[in-house]
Parts: structure tokens; sequence; C-alpha cells
């Protein structure tokens, strides 16, 4: 089920941030405070994940000057998000990343945000078994405003890689919602016209556009 407009589920868990520091990232620290875009992706040392997690670098004094705090995940341990963040580029790494990486090694993040490629079950011999594509998080992202409720969610399967520029627009349009009460049509960016949320400003909108 969607989370979109719900609280979005608090976790403590260890993460690593700035290449090598090691801390505990409790979610509830932002709620009231900031806003979060955080951001599942399925393994460390693997293929497309680097090149999303260079794209977020990339753009992420883009979502700090809107006030947004980003947040990656995924279900490997903490030692591996170590040793990923200080291995060179050229080498497969992705040393230069500095927003944290939360380690869900319990998969019960992934689990909590409808993320994780599958579910555990139990066999008929009474075994505990996992049922589906892998026990590691699909590619979702939410963005959770600054009372803690999810107001964009996205889920891609593995091969899919994301477009940041995405995240920064729905960003913007939240913030535009916030600000004027305006709502945002279709391909709205930030500049452009939005409308009043009734029949009248449709009709004015569509008939200007």
């Amino acid at each position: 089920m969607s989370l979109v407009g719900k609280k979005a589920p608090l976790f403590v868990a260890p993460a690593i941030e700035n290449g090598g520091t090691t801390t505990e990232l409790n979610l509830a620290d932002y709620v009231g405070k900031q806003e979060v875009l955080l951001f599942f992706y399925p393994k460390d040392f693997t293929f497309v994940c680097p090149t999303e997690l260079f794209a977020f670098q990339s753009k992420l004094a883009d979502f700090e000057a809107k006030g947004v705090k980003v947040i990656g995940i995924s279900t490997d341990t903490a030692e591996t998000h170590w040793a990923w963040l200080n291995t060179p580029k050229n080498k497969g790494g992705i040393e230069g990343v500095k927003y944290p990486l939360v380690a869900d090694e319990a998969k019960t993040i992934a689990m909590n945000y409808g993320v994780l490629g599958g579910d555990y079950n139990y066999s008929d011999e009474g075994e505990l078994i996992f049922q589906g594509e892998a026990p590691i998080a699909y590619r979702g992202t939410f963005f959770i405003d600054k009372a803690g409720v999810v107001r964009h969610e996205s889920i891609n399967f593995f091969p899919i890689g994301r477009n940041v520029e995405e995240f920064l627009r729905i960003v913007d349009a939240w913030h535009h919602f916030e600000e004027f009460g305006e709502v945002c049509p279709a391909g709205w960016n930030k500049g452009d016209d939005a409308m009043n949320a009734t029949h009248e400003g449709v009709a004015d909108y569509l008939a200007n556009h």
C-alpha cells in the first residue's frame, strides 16, 4: 500500500556519512525540523547504483538549498558502505559521496517502506523462506515533509535508474503549494504558472495554455 499522505515509518540505524564517519541515524531527528529525500537502492558494489548515488551527490547542494536532507539506504552492512565509500570511482567505488548511507542490515526498514523485493514466509515443512525477486531493496524514493508525512513516493524495478531532476521538481512543486496554495499541473516546473484548485481555476489555466 502507498505511504503517500501517511506518516513515514521511523527508524534508527547505523549510517556512514562524509565518506567514513559512522553514526546512528534517527529519522525522528528531522521531524518538525527538515524535509527528507529518502532513497533506497539495491546493493553496494553494483552497476546502476553508483550512477544514481553520484547523481544525487551532484545535486546535493540544490537539495540542501531547498532545505531537504538527502539520505540513501540499502540492505548492506555499514562496513560494506564504508568500503564502497572509500573505493575510488575508477575502481567501481563511490568515493566523494557525502550524504549518509543507512545500513538496513535486518531489512526491516525496506519492509516497512514496502520496497523489499519479496516477502518471508514458511514452507510446508515449517522452514522460513524468502519468496520474490531478491531480498534487497527496489529503487524506492520518498519525499517526507517537515511534519514527517510522505508527500511523494516512487518505486523502480532493479534495472531502471532514477532521474534525480524529477525529485527536485517534486520538492519545488510541494514548496509552491505550501507557499501559494496553488496546485501544479502536468509538466510544471518552478517559475511556471500554477492554478487554483477550482473548476474555474482549471478552466482559466487550460484556456491559456
